[in-house]
C-alpha cells in the first residue's frame, strides 16, 4: 500500500510553510496585468497555478487566506476537513470521495476567507491538488494571527487553537 513517504518521495514533495508537503506543478505561461485584476493583487499574476498538496498525521494546514478562489481536489489517501470563515460564519467542506458521507472530490474555498485544513480522523495521509485562478504568489499568502481570529474564538476556540 502507498503511503505518504512514497508520494512525498516519489513527488518531490517539500514542506509548505502553512503545514504539509508541496510541489508546484503547472504555473500558466499566460499573464493578467495588475490593472486589469479585481481585488488588491501587488503585481502582475499568472492566469492559474496548480500544486499537489499532502497531508500525513501530525500535520495541518494552518488558518491562512489568499487572494484567489482555491480549488481542492483529491489523488489519493483519506478524507480532509476543510474550514473557513465567511461572514462571520464558519463552513466545513468535506474533500474525499465517499459522496455518501457528505465528501465531495472537488471543493471550492472563496477568496479572501481565513480558512484551515486537517485529516478527517481515520486517514493516515492525504493526496490533494490545488488550483489556483488568478494563480498563487506567495505574496498574496497571509498566515492568521490570534488578532484576526479573535472574533471567532467565542464559538470556534478548539478549532482555532487546534489549526491556528
Amino acid at each position: 500500500m502507498k503511503d505518504a513517504k512514497y508520494w512525498i518521495d516519489n513527488l518531490h514533495l517539500l514542506p509548505h510553510p502553512e503545514g504539509g508537503y508541496y510541489k508546484e506543478v503547472y504555473r500558466d505561461k499566460g499573464v493578467i496585468k495588475q490593472e486589469a485584476l479585481a481585488g488588491d493583487f501587488s503585481s502582475d499574476r499568472n492566469f492559474s497555478t496548480a500544486i499537489y498538496y499532502l497531508l500525513q498525521k501530525g500535520n495541518y494546514s494552518c488558518f491562512h487566506r489568499i487572494k484567489s478562489d482555491e480549488i481542492w481536489h483529491i489523488y489519493a489517501g483519506g478524507s480532509i476537513n476543510i474550514y473557513y470563515f465567511e461572514l462571520g460564519k464558519l463552513h466545513t467542506l468535506k474533500l474525499g470521495t465517499n459522496l455518501e458521507n457528505g465528501e465531495l472530490p472537488l471543493c471550492i474555498v472563496p477568496k479572501n476567507t481565513w480558512f484551515a485544513a486537517e485529516l478527517s480522523p481515520e486517514p493516515s495521509f492525504a493526496l490533494m491538488g490545488c488550483t489556483v485562478a488568478p494563480g498563487f504568489d506567495f505574496t498574496d499568502f497571509e498566515k492568521a494571527t490570534n488578532k484576526d481570529l479573535e472574533k471567532y474564538a467565542i464559538h470556534h476556540k478548539g478549532l482555532i487553537e487546534r489549526l491556528g
